[in-house]
This record gives structure tokens, C-alpha cells and sequence, in this order.
């Protein structure tokens, strides 16, 4: 494990490109789109034109299926069941099976059916700060529990009827995956998929170096990086007290709820950044650890192989899970 202290005071919890630009003789083809509320940017060097088309089909396709705020989607559906069992795509029952795994690995710190407690939080528009309804609160918490989900082959059906699913954890992580293995098998070796601050690179960049990541300070209002990150053919995703939140009386409310209470977790971390393989991983474990807490949150991810992580905590201290991790200050 190593320890660096920061001398910075203030930060904002995202990844963003750094110093990513190519070799003048081969520029790359670029698309941005904005999907699940957030913008989505995908760049691909010696591509067409087609398989960036394509891409912001597949993002439209899977926004349709893992939404739980667009009616028609399977997710509503699933939501709106009362209890009877659904018929889905493959991709969905995929990823809600992956969504409860790591609810099992986690503990039940990460849980897909915190829709219950979520949907009465504002974090976008919330200028008065007004807390949610203890009551209506507690009876959220109550059907909040990723055990009640049951998926059969493609059929999935809640066996609590007032549970409901939010897949907003783990789908662009998921998304970024699928983009990457269409990608891959249109032949692109070199691309760079941006959902939102999930970073998922396709090799490394055109002139052989890698793709340079910047980890953003928590609250920061200006885009200052607090380290930068070296990454090929890898992912980097971070969950964060920063991202979606208001502060009243002094304590910060932020998006990242504990299933248990349905209150924003209170720890002593800003924010967690996962490298790995695979985007949904990423996705599930960077809000995992965060709501873990450091002590378990490093146990988990040493127990995972494969997987590295960075911890700002709110000294801003930066802690690593690994010596070797390509990151610079």
C-alpha cells in the first residue's frame, strides 16, 4: 500500500482525458451523444464513420433496455410488474445477474434495488436542500434488498412487488464493455469510450504510448487534476462524494446512499477510482469501496485479482492498493 498526502484543498470527482492527442498523421474520428443523462464521447482512430453510427445505436438500444426512468423500458417494466415475472433480453438479465453478484461480493453495500430510497433524493435541482420524509424513508430502506431479485434464464421478476431496480451503478460500465468488444471486433486497435467519466480505453494510443487519464479533485470548480493515471486497454472508473450532491447545515448529501438506512454514506472518503479490465466491474466496485469505507473497501479489491485502486480521502490523502499502479502527481 502507498500513501501520498496531496497539498490541495479542493476537488471534483471525475476521470478526464489528458494529453491525448495523436500523432498529426492520424487524427481520430469522434462522435458525442448524450445518453443516460450524462454525455457520451467515443473516439477510434483508422475507423469509418459507420462503426461510430453504430455506436450511438448501440448506446440508444441499451439506454431503451437499462433505464428506470423511460417507461417502456424492461427495467420500468420489471419495476411496474407487481411481482410477476418479466421476460427480457439476454444483455438485461445479464447484467442485473451481474448487478446481484456484486451485491453478494459487497455485502449488500452495493444494491440494484435502491431505486425505492434514490427516487425520493433530488441532487440536480435541489435549491432549497430539502431532505426526504423519514417515514417515507424508512418504508423505502424496507424493500431495499438485491436478494429479492430472481432471474431465470431471461425471465426476472421481483418477489417483493414494491421493490424496484436501478441499474444506474453498473449499466455504463456494462455499456463501455459492449462498446469495446464491438469495437475490437470491427478492428479498432486504438480507441478511447467516455461515458459520463467511464474511461475505457481499446489498446493504447496511435503512436504506441498510453492513454494518459486525469483524476480530477473532488469539489474542484476548475478542472484541476489531482494525479494522472497511464492506462492500455484498461478501464478506470471513480464514485465519489462530489459528483451528485448539496450541502445543508454543514454536512454533505450526496447520491451514493447506504441500502441499509437510505441516507447518503458518512465516511472519510472523497472518492474511490478502479482500474481493471472490465468497465462494469469497474463501475460496481468503485461505489462498492466508496460505500465500504477504506479498511474494507482495500480488502475487497486485494481479494479481486486483477483490480487496483485509488482512495482520496477527505484530507485529501491518496492512497493506492498496489506500488506499481502507473500514476503520477
Amino acid at each position: 500500500m502507498k500513501r501520498f498526502t496531496a497539498i490541495l484543498t479542493a476537488a471534483v470527482s471525475a476521470l478526464t482525458l489528458c494529453s491525448c492527442s495523436t500523432p498529426p498523421s492520424s487524427e481520430p474520428l469522434s462522435m458525442t451523444g448524450v445518453f443516460f443523462d450524462t454525455i457520451v464521447s467515443i473516439d477510434i482512430w483508422n475507423g469509418t464513420q459507420e462503426i461510430l453510427d453504430h455506436c450511438e445505436e448501440l448506446c440508444s438500444t441499451y439506454e431503451q433496455m437499462f433505464s428506470a426512468t423511460i417507461e417502456t423500458s424492461e427495467i420500468s417494466q420489471i419495476n411496474n410488474a407487481g411481482g410477476q415475472a418479466v421476460d427480457v433480453s439476454e444483455e438485461t438479465a445479464d447484467l442485473i445477474r451481474l448487478g446481484i453478484k456484486y451485491g453478494e461480493i459487497s455485502d449488500g453495500a452495493f444494491d440494484i434495488t435502491i431505486a425505492p430510497a434514490s427516487s425520493l433524493w433530488n441532487f440536480t435541482d435541489n435549491e432549497e436542500k430539502v431532505l426526504p420524509d423519514k417515514e417515507k424513508l424508512a418504508e423505502a430502506v424496507s424493500h431495499i434488498d438485491y436478494r429479492c431479485v430472481e432471474v431465470t434464464g431471461t425471465s426476472v421478476r421481483l418477489t417483493d412487488p414494491e421493490a424496484q431496480i436501478d441499474l444506474g451503478g453498473i449499466a455504463k460500465g456494462y455499456i463501455a464493455d459492449q462498446l469495446k468488444q464491438y469495437l475490437k471486433s470491427e478492428g479498432i486497435e486504438h480507441a478511447l469510450i467516455d461515458l459520463g467519466g467511464n474511461i475505457l480505453t481499446v489498446g493504447g494510443r496511435y503512436d504506441g504510448t498510453p492513454f494518459r487519464i486525469g483524476l480530477q479533485k473532488p469539489f474542484a470548480d476548475n478542472g484541476t487534476a489531482i494525479a494522472t493515471l497511464e492506462l492500455t486497454d484498461q478501464s478506470a472508473v471513480s464514485s465519489g462524494n462530489s459528483e451528485r450532491y448539496f450541502e445543508k447545515d454543514g454536512i454533505i448529501y450526496h447520491h451514493i446512499l447506504d441500502p441499509d438506512t437510505g441516507m447518503p454514506v458518512q465516511n472519510n472518503l472523497f472518492q474511490v477510482t478502479i482500474i481493471s479490465d472490465s468497465s462494469a466491474d469497474g463501475d460496481a466496485l468503485s461505489t462498492s469501496c466508496y460505500a465500504l469505507g477504506l479498511e474494507k473497501g482495500m480488502e475487497l479489491i486485494k481479494s479481486i485479482e486483477g483490480t487496483e485502486a485509488i482512495f482520496i480521502t477527505d484530507d485529501y490523502e491518496i492512497i493506492t492498493t498496489s506500488d506499481s499502479l502507473p500514476i503520477s502527481y
